[in-house]
């Protein structure tokens, strides 16, 4: 049975140890440490209108989703800074519906609109088009590299 709880500081390392072993693999091979991992996510989730959940099978931790709310000129709209499903979970329609579960409490709270950043071309952007997300033509993301 799933169950989806919100994330808390009392189940917030569940949520770092899931983040390293997905992050860490492929296809991100990031370099996540137990200490700049919870340094993310503790930042993220002392963020003003943090709204997040780890989701649970059977009392095994599966994935967890989590972001903010801000203002705009439409309403609210949420920015989803963090999805994460369990490697050996992936594939399985897991992913999809956290996701999903995300979206209905949003509309619960009647946020308007929800956004996120993800990589160009990848599985993660095939996810989000196949839950029916689509590219804002209208905005850019841009960087510079300070070092």
């Amino acid at each position: 049975m799933t169950e989806m709880v919100p994330l808390t500081s009392e189940n917030l390392e569940l949520c770092i140890e899931l983040y390293m072993k997905v992050f860490n693999s492929e296809p991100w091979n990031e370099r996540w440490t137990y200490e700049t991992a919870k340094e993310r996510l503790s930042d993220l989730l002392h963020t003003p209108k943090f709204l997040g959940f780890l989701f649970h099978i059977d009392h095994n931790p599966v994935g967890f989703i989590a972001g903010n709310s801000k203002v705009s000129y439409q309403g609210l709209t949420y920015y989803l800074a963090e999805l994460c499903v369990n490697n050996e979970m992936q594939g399985k329609g897991h992913g999809s519906k956290v996701l999903h579960s995300l979206e209905d409490e949003l509309m619960k709270r009647e946020i308007k609109s929800l956004y996120l950043l993800t990589a160009n071309d990848g599985l993660a952007e095939a996810f989000y088009l196949k839950n029916y997300y689509v590219v804002n033509e209208d905005r850019v993301v841009m960087k510079k590299n300070l070092c």
